[in-house]
């Protein structure tokens, strides 16, 4: 059986590509502990430079598997968030390569990057809103940070996605592509990158890092504190379920 996370090295890059297409690559525990060891990896190594994200079968990544949720398995892992990725702080370039779906915990993988590539007809968005739960995973500190905060309001509270053209007019996407070339010019930029200094990348990557993201260990510590009640409530049960059963939530409030 092919595994659900894909590992090669290129050019100094490792690329980490998500493995479930027959689930819109879903992150259930196997992919979290997967993603994680790849990263582990990417960190420890001196001759990998850089890191690129992506999904196989024309999709980037759709969130947490909500049956798995239900089946009560975590893709958080302590100290480290959403598939050992969204609270880790690495030193080494990371650039998500976007086909495709990257919906709630997708789009929260993607953010944790520092650069994105999407294709033209990618679409981002944090729904968790509509299954009950939230995007405590990094979506609601990081993008406030990355688009006007007005639109990241109305994302965050309607659920509705958003396509890869408005995020990149905002500044979320730094390189549009046509369908299917997400993956060779995030690579293309990714040798870019290569061609300097590491030290002097790790060191301007982790400035600018510092200057412009609120997502600290302590935002996500006090972010904790606030949304817990949220994923042990009823109401959360309730959306995993309508959803594994495609019928319509029945919210109640607790």
């Amino acid at each position: 059986m092919e595994s659900e996370v894909l590992v090669e090295e290129r050019e100094q890059i490792l690329i980490i590509t998500i493995n479930r297409p027959q689930a819109r690559n879903a992150i259930d525990s196997a992919v979290a502990e997967k993603i994680s060891a790849a990263i582990d990896t990417l960190a420890e190594r001196d001759d990998l430079l850089a890191g690129v994200l992506t999904g196989s079968g024309g999709t980037f990544c759709s969130g947490m598997d909500l049956k798995a949720f239900v089946r009560g398995e975590s893709v958080i892992l302590p100290g480290l968030g959403l598939a050992g990725m969204t609270e880790r702080v690495l030193r080494k370039p990371m650039i998500a390569a976007v086909e495709g779906y990257a919906l709630a915990g997708g789009t929260e993988l993607a953010l944790a990057c520092d650069l994105i590539v999407a294709a033209e007809n990618a679409q981002f968005g944090i729904p968790e809103v509509k299954r009950g739960i939230v995007a405590a995973a990094g979506g609601l500190l990081r993008l406030p940070q990355r688009i006007p905060c007005q639109l990241a309001m109305e994302y965050a509270l309607t659920g509705d996605p958003f396509s890869a053209a408005d995020a990149h007019r905002h500044g979320l996407v730094n390189r549009l592509t046509t369908p299917g070339g997400a993956l060779a010019e995030a690579l293309a930029l990714a040798r870019r990158i290569n061609a300097n200094a590491p030290l002097a990348v790790r060191a301007s990557k982790e400035v600018i890092g510092h200057a412009a993201d609120s997502a600290s260990p302590e935002a996500f510590r006090e972010q904790h504190a606030l949304l817990e009640p949220v994923f042990s409530s009823a109401d959360a049960q309730e959306g995993a379920r309508s959803f594994a059963e495609k019928r319509k939530p029945v919210w109640q409030g607790r």
